[in-house]
């Protein structure tokens, strides 16, 4: 099982980037992916989480994050994706992807059972 992140970098605010997190091992189906942030000297913080089932898929965001960020996946890719609008400065971290093997929600990090690397965001005032 791999989860590959990818789609950091450097953007100004009110800018845009896209996250992908390429799965590998497993399909979707019958999981749930998270999006995690993590910046300097703070916890890490579940901020998005699509949970895909038989009855099909539903989205969750933190508070900070609804109506600028998107969280989608691509079945055919077997991955999901963030997309972030509306960029802040206080959303600079690095974000992880993970993967929990059944498809509830949870913005736990201890309810994850497999994480990728990390991604980088940082946007500049």
């Amino acid at each position: 099982v791999q989860l590959q992140a990818s789609g950091g970098g450097l953007v100004q605010t009110g800018g845009s980037l896209r996250l992908s997190c390429a799965v590998s091992g497993f399909t979707l189906d019958h999981h749930a992916i998270g999006w995690f942030r993590q910046a300097p000297g703070r916890e890490r913080e579940g901020v998005s989480c699509i949970t895909i089932s038989s009855s099909g898929s539903n989205t969750y965001y933190t508070d900070s994050i609804k109506g600028r960020f998107t969280i989608s996946r691509d079945n055919a890719k077997n991955t999901v994706y963030l997309q972030m609008n509306s960029l802040k400065p206080e959303d600079t971290a690095v974000y992880f992807c993970a993967a929990r093997s059944n498809p509830f929600y949870s913005t736990r990090a201890g309810a994850y059972d497999y994480w990728g690397q990390g991604t980088l965001v940082t946007v500049s005032s």
